[in-house]
């Protein structure tokens, strides 16, 4: 039942919960559009429990709710908000305030789902339920035998052949607004403000460089939306060039839902058709369906963030080491291209995507150290950490996801250095004590003989660590246990490639 016709079936003034998790914006918002069109008073709640995000990610959530709590009040709204399990604060807030509907959007993951099952399941009132997460739900893009897609390809292809999104819906024209229920909200358990979550860093503030590099809400989502549409023709080009803003940086903006999948494509494709941008454009949106396609797998293999989906891969042999781990977390790894994306990571949560490749491969492929807490670190530290991306992607560098890199494929820090970072603009950016090395040895600094290191300002082993590891015996080390485990589980012969450079 649309909630339009609502208004018939119940009192006045019985209002429309319109519960915002991932979808914090007005514009596309389903949720938000269907509890207007009823001409009800709305009460817009977030819900907060203990299941808490990355640090990053909070520092982003605190900015992008205080975003959308000056939206809603230049249009009359106060944003509520509650901590506790939302299927016990939910039904609490409908019987208090005689509520005839809760609208949401649908959330993917086990936790979200059990979340909104058990929602559902305790409420007396309409539950009205919104896919706005993705451009296509997961669960609708099946093979023909009705089974989830294992492999990106067939389900780009499969995707696109159900056509074009939906147009992005408008911000709701008219919203009512009935302040009366206000002081009942504030009677509730649970109710607190914003600042009760604690989602900003304290003491030390390390925030300084997030605050610095993004501007969370709706409106910096569109913003920054704009500037890519115009720089879109060259995405294809130069989208693995770390030392250009060549990327859309829209991640994390999709992420916490300020803008919706359905607008970004429409905003790509539109600039495509009226420019040249058509390749750019094509390339963009492929990397906007291979969200959707690690969200379908999140969805179908729940334990995807700890269990590898190769079966395999349960027993290969790691060999931890928190030592290691500490200074591939720090960026102290003596290789300027790992070390200058793990601190742009820490200073303002978000890598380059080629750069996370390169740093991931070293971890898993060079440290033997398992995905998973290369995984964890990510999802502590990235701004945009969505749990089906990271999952999916750390997998496929490690080589044990659905549609993954092989085993075998091990990127080689230096080579792919001097490829995407050729001028050294991003690692001269990053790791300032090699600033003034010549290019011939910035990408090796190990390298540079002790005249070059002295005119550079820099030592060698004192400024700048060497290598924790060297990467041809590191690479050999790592094909070795992946032949290990070939003979563990008995698995047809497989000849390893070379180094991807």
């Amino acid at each position: 039942m649309h909630l339009a016709r609502l208004a018939g079936l119940a009192r006045m003034n019985a209002p429309v919960i319109v519960w915002f998790r991932r979808n914090l914006r007005l514009a596309d918002n389903p949720a938000l559009a269907d509890a207007a069109a009823s001409g009800q008073p709305l009460i817009p709640v977030y819900i907060r429990d203990e299941n808490t995000t990355g640090a990053a990610s909070d520092w982003w959530l605190h900015e992008s709710l205080a975003a959308l709590t000056r939206s809603l009040a230049e249009r009359g709204l106060r944003l509520q908000f509650f901590a506790g399990r939302a299927a016990e604060v939910l039904p609490r807030l409908a019987a208090a305030t005689g509520a005839g509907a809760l609208c949401f959007s649908r959330g993917y993951s086990a936790l979200a789902i059990a979340e909104q099952d058990s929602v559902e399941c305790g409420l007396k009132t309409e539950v009205h339920a919104f896919d706005d997460t993705y451009l296509r739900a997961p669960g609708t893009v099946l093979t023909q035998e009705d089974r989830p897609y294992r492999v990106y390809t067939p389900f780009w292809k499969a995707s696109r052949e159900l056509g074009e999104p939906g147009r992005p819906l408008p911000e709701p024209d008219r919203i009512v607004v009935d302040p009366s229920f206000d002081d009942v909200l504030r009677s509730l358990p649970g109710y607190c403000r914003l600042d009760d979550f604690r989602l900003l860093p304290t003491r030390p503030d390390w925030s300084g460089g997030l605050r610095s590099a993004w501007t969370p809400g709706e409106d910096g989502a569109h913003a920054r939306l704009e500037l890519f549409a115009d720089l879109v023709a060259h995405y294809a080009d130069c989208r693995d060039r770390p030392d250009v803003d060549m990327t859309s940086r829209l991640s994390p903006h999709l992420h916490f839902g300020e803008v919706s999948p359905r607008q970004v494509w429409h905003a790509i494709h539109d600039a495509a058709e009226s420019s040249r941008a058509a390749a750019g454009a094509e390339a963009y949106l492929r990397q906007l369906h291979w969200r959707d396609f690690n969200g379908q797998l999140l969805y179908h293999f729940p334990e995807m963030p700890v269990v590898p989906l190769r079966e395999e891969y349960g027993r290969f042999p790691w060999a931890p080491d928190p030592e290691l781990l500490a200074a591939w977390q720090a960026g102290r790894t003596g290789y300027p291209i790992v070390d200058a994306g793990m601190r742009e990571l820490w200073a303002t949560g978000w890598m380059h995507n080629r750069v996370r490749m390169i740093v991931a491969s070293f971890l898993v492929k060079n440290l033997l150290i398992p995905w998973q807490q290369g995984a964890e670190w990510f999802l502590d530290t990235l701004v945009d950490a969505d749990l089906a991306n990271n999952s999916a992607n750390w997998q496929w560098v490690a080589g044990c996801g659905t549609d993954a890199a092989p085993y075998f494929r091990i990127y080689n820090p230096v080579l792919q250095s001097r490829k995407f970072d050729p001028d050294g603009r991003y690692v001269r950016r990053w790791v300032p004590e090699l600033a003034r090395l010549p290019d011939t040895d910035l990408h090796e600094p190990w390298l540079a003989d002790r005249m070059t290191q002295r005119t550079a300002g820099v030592s060698i082993g004192d400024d700048y660590p060497e290598p924790l590891v060297e990467f041809a015996q590191s690479r050999e080390r790592a094909l070795d246990a992946y032949r290990e485990l070939r003979s563990l589980v008995q698995s047809p012969a497989v000849s390893p490639g070379s180094s991807a450079g």
